[in-house]
């Protein structure tokens, strides 16, 4: 019987290695890509974790393997939830069979219907033979059960995309005291619409490749292959960033393995695109990388990448990304502020950029405005100008990256040595033309004798006396390290306001970021009060028709120094000054006179963030100049009345941008105060008696000990203080506040240490009052009486000591705890009373029934005896 079990179990456990064998198990990426470059035609379980592989094929496929003996005949098994490429097919319960042949697919099943599965099997495998003999092309086919997902998938997408864009116009839009503004700027620079996104992948050269000195010959390559390199780090993993990168592979046997190696030493990171569009650059690099399989790369491609230069299986030199998603989350990984490539559309205007130029101490000191002459005639416009000078740890952080050069201690000398100029260039393509005009970081006057590097170098230094940032997300980050973000009020008047399309452009054009805009018509009544101290001048009635004669569009304008920036783009008050000292400002194109200059802008970063709240509300800003989400509601609150104050103040500011004369004078601030403080000290003079003053500072309470000390422990601390305010303001003197100190220090001494000798007056003094109270209680009733008499005397002068006041307080408080404590001992006396009676009731009844108890013996033993004597005289 044993001998036939076990014969079952080896057959069974034979069946179940001879399944294994046939199905080949997929449950990675890597692993499914090997499988479709493999010869052959590959049969395809797909399947998910949860239900499994289709079992009621299995027996079928194996059936048709023997008796068709096809070495071009594979089969395998293939988890969707870890293969990326089978993603579309995750979710569904159906079971799927794929068949592939030279990497693509030519025919499919859905369903367990196994006479349809093993007729596609023998048609694909008799076609797989044709090709292989060269007499027919293969075929490749699309399953429509994902073709028709991928559509519905294209059409909500693009129908949620359409929904956003209305969103986006109508979301922002949120009531502020009766009126619509718009938070967040949706506006676009037409250049910055006309761009599509380029296809990229992520390339690292692993440490066995690093180490073996080949990052140089394998960079050569690329290069050679026409790849471009976008952005490239050396960098040396962590066992934890390792394990982060490669989470996808942590089933596998080799993971730990994995993880040491990629963590043993610093591997290159490249961010990799190919042509126009970029759209062949992720199978283009694998193919040229060969299998993930170090063997089979030597076998199958032995001029990959692989082949030439890995040394195992994980050990394989160069890591490619699989799918543009990964290529996405392998850059954010190595690369977070890169912004995905892209490229302009064809036909479209050149992208307007900005780009950071600094003019170095030396060459600003003597050639500066030369070099600004320059900067104009390379067609750059000025949008950020400030003039500065650099600690040396400044500089030294500006250029950490540059840390290990050998020119970098002299750079951060001449960088600190003197005042620099720093500006925020703009133009098309600003980063490329500034770099373009600036000429090489050395040799510049051999290899480029008109750049602005060559032409104003100095001699006695290596340095070249010019800087321009090398890429956009550079300039970004430098602009912002000399710019800090900053918010002004900008507002588009009602001669203005038929000309705010253009306008707005100009502020796009300017590198403004519109944060939040409203337009509005100030009535009559609120110019009036806006500019009611101008209400004498002559022009008083022009600037309220005026103000009031139509909409006002308010604007919060977000950017690199805002402030001077927006006067910049403004330019002067009065149009015709700013036709010829600053013809392309907007008064100048679109003012026409002093009270109609088209637009207004906030003198100064005060004035700003008071409009900002006088129109807006209360509002905080992303770090991109952007309002906080979270503080957008804010908009539908009311203003304070501190806000309506401003309100007043800050439309009076404006007032500047009309006429000359209309700018603020001294607000008398001085006087004010001086009017403040007088009322101040008539409030103190009015101070009733009891009122609680502030404790001088650096003054200390006197420490009471005994049981003035428990006393007073129990009270606030606000006490000390009062009684101290008291007498200042009862008129005591230094000498009488010591002296008072003094008096309340020996008292609670002498209470301390005489405690028992006052117990005994205090008990006596009561028994001739004829109280009847306890001994303790006697005591405290006369501290009380002692108390209440100092207090008499207190209303007689003023000048009573602390001491007295405090005593009445202890007398106080101990009375009320001597009561207390008898009325604890009156009832801890009834408790024992009532005790002591039930104690008694029951020995009463204990002996009661013991009594019984011997009455019952007793007509027991005398029932006995008269038994007994009956029973003798019978005998």
């Amino acid at each position: 019987m044993g001998a036939e079990e076990d014969k079952k179990k080896a057959a069974k456990m034979a069946r179940r290695k001879q399944e294994v064998q046939l199905q080949q198990e997929i449950e990675t990426t890597e692993e499914w890509e090997e499988m479709i470059a493999k010869e052959g035609l590959w049969v395809v379980d797909v399947y998910q974790e949860w239900c499994g592989p289709c079992a009621a094929m299995v027996g079928n496929f194996r059936r048709l393997k023997n008796e068709l003996g096809d070495e071009l005949l594979h089969f395998a098994a293939a988890k969707a939830d870890t293969v990326d490429p089978l993603d579309k097919y995750r979710g569904r319960c159906e079971p799927c069979f794929l068949l592939f042949a030279g990497g693509v697919l030519v025919g499919f099943v859905h369903g367990a219907n196994s006479p349809v599965i093993l007729r596609t099997i023998t048609e694909q495998l008799a076609a797989e033979h044709k090709v292989m003999d060269g007499s027919v092309e293969r075929k490749e086919v699309k399953d429509p059960l994902i073709s028709n997902l991928e559509e519905r998938e294209k059409a909500q997408y693009d129908e949620e995309e359409n929904e956003k864009e209305e969103e986006e116009e109508d979301g922002n839009i949120l009531d502020y005291r009766g009126e619509r503004c718009n938070y967040g700027d949706t506006l676009t620079m037409s250049s910055q619409q006309e761009e599509e996104k380029k296809g990229f992948t992520v390339a690292l050269i692993k440490p066995d490749a690093v180490r073996d000195g080949k990052v140089e010959e394998i960079l050569q390559q690329m290069s050679e292959a026409g790849i471009e390199i976008l952005a490239q780090e050396e960098r040396q993993l962590s066992e934890e960033e390792a394990r982060d990168f490669y989470s996808h592979l942590q089933e596998e046997d080799y993971f730990e393995d994995l993880v040491k190696f990629m963590s043993s030493g610093p591997s290159f990171a490249l961010v990799l695109t190919k042509g126009q569009k970029g759209d062949t650059i992720l199978h283009d690099w694998r193919d040229m990388i060969g299998p993930t399989s170090v063997e089979e790369a030597k076998d199958q491609a032995p001029d990959s990448l692989r082949a030439k230069y890995g040394s195992d299986k994980y050990m394989n030199a160069l890591h490619g990304s699989d799918s543009p998603d990964r290529a996405a989350r392998e850059m954010a990984f190595f690369f977070p502020d890169m912004s995905t490539p892209t490229i302009p559309i064809p036909g479209s205007r050149p992208q307007l950029q900005r780009t950071l130029a600094l003019i170095r101490p030396d060459a600003f000191s003597k050639s500066r405005d030369e070099i600004m002459e320059k900067i104009k005639e390379a067609g750059f416009k000025v949008a950020l100008q400030k003039e500065m000078t650099l600690t040396k740890e400044q500089a030294a952080d500006f250029y950490k990256e540059h840390t290990d050069e050998p020119y970098f201690e002299e750079l951060i000398t001449r960088m600190s040595s003197g005042p620099l100029m720093a500006l925020g260039l703009a133009r098309d393509d600003a980063v490329t033309a500034w770099r373009d005009v600036l000429g090489p970081t050395t040799n510049a006057k051999e290899e480029a004798p008109d750049s602005l590097r060559a032409q104003f170098s100095i001699d006695e230094t290596s340095i070249n006396q010019l800087h321009g940032s090398d890429s956009k997300e550079t300039a970004e980050k430098e602009i912002q390290y000399f710019f800090p973000m900053e918010q002004t009020v900008a507002a588009i008047k009602p001669d203005g306001i038929s000309t705010k399309e253009e306008i707005i452009e100009k502020i796009h054009e300017a590198g403004f970021r519109i944060a939040a805009r409203k337009e509005t018509t100030i009535t009559k009544e609120i110019a009036e009060e806006f500019y009611a101290e101008h209400k004498d001048k002559e022009y008083y009635d022009d600037l309220v028709n005026h103000m009031t004669s139509g909409p006002t569009m308010f604007m919060v304008l977000s950017r690199e120094g805002a402030v001077s920036g927006w006067r910049q783009v403004i330019g002067p008050t009065n149009p015709e000054e700013a036709k010829t000292e600053a013809p392309e400002s907007l008064r100048a194109q679109f003012g026409q006179s002093i009270l109609q200059n088209a637009v207004h802008g906030s003198s100064d970063a005060s004035h700003a963030k008071n409009s900002i709240e006088k129109v807006f509300g209360q509002l905080e800003f992303n770090p991109d100049g952007t309002v906080k989400d979270e503080d957008s509601q804010m908009l539908q609150s009311e203003p304070t009345k501190e806000q309506e104050e401003t309100a007043v103040e800050e439309t009076q500011a404006e007032a500047s941008d009309v006429a000359p004369e209309f700018r603020q004078e001294g607000t008398g601030g001085t006087a004010q105060g001086e009017d403040g403080d007088k009322k101040d000290g008539e409030d103190e003079a009015a101070k009733t008696e009891g009122e609680e003053a502030p404790k001088p500072e650096g003054e200390e309470a006197p420490k009471p000990e005994g049981e003035e000390a428990q006393a007073q422990s129990e009270q606030t601390g606000s006490e000390k203080p009062k009684d101290e305010g008291e007498a200042e303001a009862k008129g005591e003197s230094g000498e009488e506040a010591q002296a008072n100190q003094e008096t309340t220090e020996s008292q609670a001494k002498t209470d301390k240490e005489g405690g028992t000798e006052q117990k005994s007056e205090d008990r006596a003094a009561s028994e001739a009052k004829g109280e009847d109270k306890t001994d303790d209680n006697k005591g405290e009733d006369a501290k009380g009486e002692e108390a209440k008499e100092g207090d008499a005397k207190d209303g007689e002068s003023k000048g009573e000591d602390k001491a007295e006041e405090q005593k009445e307080e202890d007398a106080s408080k101990a009375t009320e705890e001597s009561e207390k404590k008898e009325e604890e001992t009156k009832d801890e006396t009834k408790k024992e009373e009532d005790t002591k009676e039930e104690d008694a009731k029951k020995d009463e009844e204990t002996k009661k029934d013991e009594e019984t108890k011997n009455d019952d013996e007793t007509k027991t033993e005398q029932k006995e005896e008269t038994k007994t004597e009956e029973q003798q005289a019978a005998s």
